[in-house]
């Protein structure tokens, strides 16, 4: 790494956003929409017949870094037991702290990754995601959630996911691996660029774009090779 580690531009310890009240009239008989509304306080835009399913706004609780399965795999140990993760297809959606989607581009050059093609975005402000499914039984009804194999004591959590898209995820459908757990402020488990050089208790950002980064440039090794 060379120069100076990039400022931190964006406050990205946001206030929680308030519970909403739960209200029938604005939810209607969408379970998934309510539990995330009001179970997480997550902001979402309804779906409609000529949109995708339920989505969550980015930029205000969160952004996302999205990767490759199996860079996302790699970044897992560098993040808490409690920051949520989704997989949807063969790509997987890292949550970060509010505000690293404008620090990415200064953190790739700071790790010296920003002249390289890396298949990673991260996703902020305006952007949204598509909700993946609540885990059972957080909303009954919903039928069953396609997932990795289940971990055994011991196991590494990344050797539970699938090698191969879920039937679900090759639709488009977006599944939490490591799901939010409600009456806890997702904000304190999220990596951040602040948390380098902090006490350790929030996921420090940089180790996981450079994990993330790394594995990227070695999937794009493998694809050139002959």
């Amino acid at each position: 790494m060379s120069g100076s580690h990039p400022s931190l531009a964006t406050d990205l310890t946001s206030v929680p956003l308030p519970r909403r009240p739960l209200d029938l009239a604005v939810f209607g008989d969408d379970p998934v929409r309510r539990w995330y509304e009001n179970e997480l306080g997550w902001p979402t835009v309804p779906a409609s017949p000529a949109e995708s399913p339920l989505r969550l706004r980015l930029g205000l609780r969160f952004d996302v870094l999205d990767v490759p399965a199996e860079a996302g795999r790699a970044a897992l140990r560098h993040l808490a037991g409690t920051s949520p993760v989704a997989m949807r297809g063969d790509r997987m959606e890292l949550l970060v702290a509010a505000g690293s989607t404008e620090e990415l581009p200064g953190l790739l050059d700071w790790l010296e990754w920003g002249t390289l093609a890396l298949d990673l975005r991260a996703i902020g402000t305006g952007g949204v995601m598509r909700a993946p499914r609540p885990p059972e039984p957080a909303v009954s009804g919903l039928g069953e959630v396609p997932s990795g194999r289940p971990t055994g004591p011991g196991e590494d959590e990344s050797l539970a996911l699938p090698g191969h898209p879920e039937p679900g995820a090759l639709q488009g459908a977006a599944v939490w691996l490591r799901p939010p757990e409600p009456g806890c402020e997702v904000e304190a488990s999220l990596p951040t660029l602040s948390a380098l050089g902090g006490d350790g208790g929030a996921p420090d950002l940089v180790r996981v774009v450079n994990t993330v980064a790394t594995h990227c440039h070695r999937l794009r090794l493998r694809r050139t090779r002959p």
